[in-house]
């Protein structure tokens, strides 16, 4: 009985905390009670976050759009992503293929299912002893379209990602079921350093998924009232997962499979349907992959805590260790140093 008080009392005395969380980039229905209410969500809790975060994403990207040209802007609007091939000139392409070769720095694994993902931070210490990194990492015209695509300006996360896959696992990987990362405009970039196969895993999106239609709002609030008590994780943590029926039924477009050549810079509004296609074959992809998400309801493009003195140019080793730390009792994340790119997987 004492327990069952004490955590009523907890629970009372964190509300307030909960609801302010309300007008921040937090999603998971499972892990705010107010997020996660069935009652509030029936009334339009969520759907009044994902309209307003959509309608102050769509207000900051008309500042962006000055820095935009008409094919670039065409090609968000129409699809949701940019995609450009032989994105980086050849002599720089292959120098950054080299220096990836030797880099070995700190890492963290994640085992999901059939695949493992490592990730060494791109921070400004690591590309100060390699210049072609930087080169990516400081590249205005990357940083534009990351930065348009999730609506914000500044300090996108970079680091080198592998994607380690054996389909000889019994268990799924989450990332290959369609998903939206959350209920705002995001982005995602992956440059890819090698040719992506049909059978190896390559990303697939949904064309105009990241567009807030009447269909999509219906869909929306029905899961937003089931969620807290959905049997998938991933779905109560607020990346809600569908059904390629459940997308046709919307009307939407069938997904794109990326299947791209090396040197090939992807970047997608991440709001939208997305997933890892499933590996057919044992496969080890590596690329630069980089992220910014932001808080969804301020009208302005840049101000972030990322900007500020101490974190600017080191926040990629800071954001992981803040996912290692928050996520420390599920053992999810784990640290190896002096890792490469082309490691074998460590968990």
């Amino acid at each position: 009985m004492k327990n069952i008080w004490l955590a009523k009392l907890t629970k009372l005395a964190l509300l307030p905390w909960h609801v302010l969380q309300l007008a921040t980039h937090t999603k998971s229905f499972q892990a705010n009670p107010v997020i996660g209410n069935s009652t509030l969500n029936k009334l339009g809790l969520h759907l009044w976050r994902r309209v307003l975060a959509d309608k102050m994403a769509r207000y900051r990207r008309s500042k962006l759009d000055a820095f935009m040209t008409d094919s670039e802007r065409e090609s968000y609007a129409t699809y949701g992503y940019f995609i450009r091939r032989q994105a980086l000139p050849e002599a720089d392409f292959n120098g950054l293929l080299q220096e990836i070769e030797q880099l070995r720095e700190l890492g963290w694994e994640m085992r999901q299912g059939r695949a493992v993902t490592r990730r060494i931070s791109l921070d400004d210490d690591v590309l100060a002893t390699h210049p072609y990194c930087r080169q990516v990492v400081k590249d205005k015209d990357i940083n534009r379209l990351i930065e348009y695509a999730a609506s914000y300006q500044g300090s996108p996360t970079f680091e080198l990602q592998s994607i380690i896959v054996d389909p000889q696992q019994n268990e799924t990987d989450p990332q290959t079921v369609f998903h939206a990362d959350t209920f705002h405009a995001t982005s995602k970039a992956w440059l890819f350093l090698h040719d992506i196969n049909d059978d190896e895993g390559p990303f697939a999106y949904v064309p105009r998924s990241h567009i807030l239609t009447p269909e999509r709002l219906a869909w929306e609030k029905e899961q937003s009232i089931m969620a807290s008590q959905c049997s998938e994780q991933m779905h109560r943590e607020g990346s809600f997962r569908i059904s390629e029926e459940e997308m046709q039924g919307m009307g939407l477009m069938p997904p794109v499979r990326f299947a791209v050549k090396a040197n090939t810079l992807i970047i997608a509004d991440t709001s939208g349907f997305h997933a890892r296609c499933p590996s057919l074959k044992p496969s080890h992809r590596v690329e630069i992959y980089a992220s910014l998400r932001r808080n969804p309801f301020i009208p302005w493009c840049g101000g972030h805590l990322y900007a500020l003195p101490y974190i600017a140019g080191r926040h990629t080793m800071l954001d992981i260790k803040i996912k290692q730390l928050t996520q420390s009792a599920k053992g999810t994340w784990k640290a190896f140093d002096k890792v490469g790119a082309y490691d074998a997987e460590n968990v």
